[in-house]
C-alpha cells in the first residue's frame, strides 16, 4: 500500500511539473474536458455545448457553425487522440491535453464514443509494443536499441496515468491552491555541502638540488642578450 501511495504521489508531482504556459494550457483543457465528461449523464452534451458562451448569453452563432462543420469530418481524430496519449511521457506532457482536444473534436462528429475509440487505439498500440518487446527479453542494451517488456509496461502505465489525469488537473490545482496555506510541511533537509578536492601540494625539492637553475643560469645576462658585466 505504501508503494502505491508513493507511486501516486510521484505521478501527481510529474503531472504538474510543466512550464508555466503548458500548465495554463492544460488547466483550460482540463476544465473543458471535465465539464464535458461530467455532463454526459445530464443530456450528453457535445463539447461545444458546455462552453460558457452557451449559458452566458453571448453570441453562439460561431459555435453552431463549428458544430455543423465538424459533423461527418472529425471522427478520425479519435484515433489521433489515442496516439497522442501514447506519446505522453514525463518530459513531454503536452500531448495529453492535445489528445483530449482531439477527442472532443471527434466527439462533435460521433459523440462520446470517441473516448472509447481513443482508448482502444491507445491499448492497441501498447499491445503491439508489448508483443514487439517479447523479442527483447534477453537483449543486452550495449550497442543497439532494444524493446524490453519492463520498460514498455512502465512507459505505457505512465502514458495512461498522465493522460487520464488531465480532466482532474484543474480541480486538483484549485484544491491545492485553496488548502495550501493551511498545511504544515516538514522542514526541507539541508543541502549537502560541496566538498572540493584539495590541490596536490608540490613536493619539497631534494637536498643539494638547485630549485631554479634557469634563473641562476640567466642571472648574468640582460634582455638584450648581452653580458651584464660593466
Amino acid at each position: 500500500m505504501r508503494e502505491h501511495r508513493r507511486e501516486v504521489a510521484r505521478l501527481c508531482r510529474i503531472a504538474v511539473d510543466r512550464s508555466r504556459w503548458q500548465l495554463a494550457f492544460a488547466f483550460v483543457v482540463s476544465a473543458w474536458a471535465l465539464a464535458w465528461v461530467v455532463g454526459q449523464p445530464f443530456g450528453a452534451p457535445d463539447p461545444l455545448d458546455v462552453l460558457p458562451a452557451r449559458w452566458a448569453g453571448l453570441s453562439t452563432g460561431w459555435l453552431d457553425a463549428a458544430s455543423a462543420w465538424a459533423a461527418g469530418r472529425t471522427g478520425f481524430l479519435a484515433v489521433a487522440a489515442g496516439l497522442l496519449w501514447a506519446m505522453t511521457r514525463p518530459g513531454g506532457q503536452v500531448t495529453a491535453p492535445l489528445g483530449w482536444l482531439a477527442v472532443m473534436a471527434a466527439a462533435e462528429d460521433v459523440g462520446y464514443v470517441a473516448v472509447r475509440w481513443a482508448l482502444l487505439t491507445l491499448l492497441a498500440f501498447l499491445a503491439v509494443m508489448g508483443l514487439a518487446s517479447l523479442t527483447g527479453r534477453r537483449a543486452f542494451v550495449v550497442d543497439r536499441v532494444a524493446v524490453i517488456p519492463g520498460d514498455v509496461a512502465r512507459a505505457g502505465a505512465t502514458a495512461v496515468a498522465l493522460s487520464a489525469v488531465v480532466p482532474l488537473l484543474a480541480p486538483g490545482l484549485l484544491l491545492a491552491r485553496l488548502v495550501g496555506p493551511y498545511l504544515t510541511r516538514p522542514p526541507r533537509p539541508a543541502p549537502a555541502p560541496i566538498v572540493r578536492p584539495r590541490s596536490p601540494e608540490r613536493p619539497p625539492p631534494a637536498e643539494g638540488v638547485d630549485p631554479v637553475p634557469a634563473q641562476r643560469a640567466g642571472a648574468g645576462f640582460s634582455w638584450s642578450g648581452r653580458s651584464g658585466r660593466k
